[in-house]
């Protein structure tokens, strides 16, 4: 897929209420703010950013989504691809996003619970589906991290290629927004099992992260809270990666 010519850093944009916030393990309550969505893409496009992860984190939890306005400003004001995930349930809804400017759109749930949705909307828009694979303990958790969906990554990972999965999102529910590092293997199994390239998410803290999980052969690597809190820059880690 050419939308990861090169490892790529992607900052993410996660909404809540309006605003871009970070939660330590993907639970509410959790979140530190760090102010206007339209800014913070402003601000990661002007540092270099090639592409956006959005999220609409109250759509994650609630099933549907309510932070459209400030996605629709930030797809109003960046020219770089997005892509963008939370409480996406239909493949009307897809389209629908796909269609207003969005690059590709992240199924988790819905994924998960309807697999032929994948199909149905890659069928219509081709390359645009990103399966969000959130993984605790090793299975893959849905509905806010809060089910277990009885299927190992690969498993998942395997039947969304198949259904024409443009890319696997992987994030490690186990170190995400802790800032205590990633856990490389599970990434490597993932990428071992599938043509489509997998973008790492959750736990990175250092440039030695950023690092590994281009070495354990993700395409991308979606970066938070260690950009928000200033452990490094999103320069640096480009610069830190063979890609950039």
């Amino acid at each position: 897929m050419s939308a990861f010519p090169r490892f790529e850093v992607i900052p993410a944009v996660d909404l809540q209420d309006g605003e871009v916030v970070q939660l330590v393990q993907g639970e509410r309550g959790t979140e530190k703010t760090y102010g206007d969505p339209v800014e913070a893409a402003e601000r990661w496009i002007d540092a270099g950013a090639e592409s956006l992860h959005l999220v609409d984190l109250d759509g994650a939890f609630e099933g549907e989504r309510k932070n459209g306005d400030a996605i629709d400003a930030v797809l109003e004001t960046v020219d770089v691809p997005t892509q963008l995930g939370g409480g996406i349930r239909t493949a009307e809804d897809a389209v629908e996003l796909l269609e207003r400017g969005v690059d590709r759109v992240i199924l988790g749930t819905a994924a998960v619970e309807n697999p032929e949705i994948v199909a149905e909307i890659s069928d219509e828009q081709p390359d645009s589906v990103v399966v969000s694979l959130d993984a605790k303990d090793g299975e893959v958790v849905v509905e806010g991290w809060t089910e277990g969906a009885g299927i190992s990554p690969v498993e998942a990972a395997e039947r969304y290629e198949e259904l024409g999965a443009a890319a696997i999102l992987f994030t490690n529910v186990d170190v995400e927004g802790r800032l205590e590092g990633v856990a490389t293997e599970p990434v490597r199994e993932l990428v071992e099992a599938t043509d489509i390239p997998v973008v790492a998410s959750g736990g990175v803290a250092t440039l030695e992260d950023v690092r590994d999980l281009e070495a354990a052969g993700a395409a991308a690597v979606v970066v938070g809270s260690a950009l928000y809190e200033g452990n490094f820059s999103l320069e640096e880690a480009q610069n830190a990666v063979g890609g950039s």
